[in-house]
């Protein structure tokens, strides 16, 4: 191991970890280095661009090489490439239908699943559609969009089952519970036999990109059986998250 090469990383971690410039002194002290060590550290960093030193204060900052970098490999990020193996867990743990959809003006899409082992489960097609309202990944993600958002569905809310929210006050009362607990329940609001649970995934910027969500029948994913795996959707929907570049505040 390249202790050099970890010392300037160190060094590196804390200066973007930190909410003002730091001097010599303050990161020797926190890292428990030498001052010299520090000292030659930035100027390498400086050198290559990573760190600037202010002329007036004698303290350094970073660049904004670093978050160039990071928009870099993010930006090759696949959603789908990176839950894939979080939505097997997921599945393997709950034993039911794990969905990954995203928004699409008013309706949720569906862009990957793993089916449920179970002979009696959910259906549903990778590439289908369905009312965001109406099941949880969709609710999960209108929770988290901007207060006009739902304007988008005018006067397209209607009752599919006995249990749909097909009024925007019953609506934006039950994404404010959302938003607050941070996942949803579709309580057979899309097809009566079938009920829900999901979690936002957001990105690096803090937005909401995607929903993680197993899917079942009704019978199964009773309010005790849903309380079970409330933890475990939200630890899905998490690490996804993280893998993205999401730091939680």
């Amino acid at each position: 191991m390249d202790k050099t090469l970890v010392k300037g990383l160190e060094v590196l971690e804390a200066l973007a970890q930190s909410e003002s410039s730091r001097g010599v002194s303050n990161l020797a002290r926190e890292l428990g280095l030498t001052k010299s060590n520090v000292h030659r550290t930035l100027q390498t960093l400086c050198a290559a661009g990573y760190v600037r030193k202010n002329e007036v204060s004698g303290e350094y900052e970073c660049t904004m090489k670093i978050p160039r970098i990071a928009a870099a490999i993010l930006g090759r990020v696949d959603v789908k490439r990176v839950a894939e193996p979080v939505m097997a867990a997921l599945a393997a743990k709950t034993l039911e239908t794990v969905h990954l959809s995203v928004l699409d003006d008013t309706d949720v899409f569906y862009v990957h699943k793993i089916d449920s082992p179970q002979p009696v489960r959910a259906y549903s097609e990778i590439s289908g559609r369905a009312p965001a309202y109406c099941v949880a990944t969709g609710k999960a993600l209108l929770a988290f969009q901007d207060d006009s958002y739902l304007e988008r569905f005018g006067d397209r809310l209607r009752a599919h089952t006995p249990r749909t929210i097909a009024t925007q006050v019953e609506l934006r009362k039950e994404l404010a519970q959302v938003r607050q607990q941070g996942y949803a329940v579709n309580r057979g609001e899309w097809r009566e036999t079938v009920g829900g649970l999901a979690a936002p995934i957001f990105d690096a910027h803090r937005r909401p990109l995607a929903a993680i969500g197993i899917s079942g029948p009704v019978e199964r994913l009773r309010p005790s059986q849903l309380k079970t795996f409330t933890p475990e959707v939200l630890r899905a929907a998490r690490d996804i998250s993280e893998a993205l570049g999401y730091i939680a505040q």
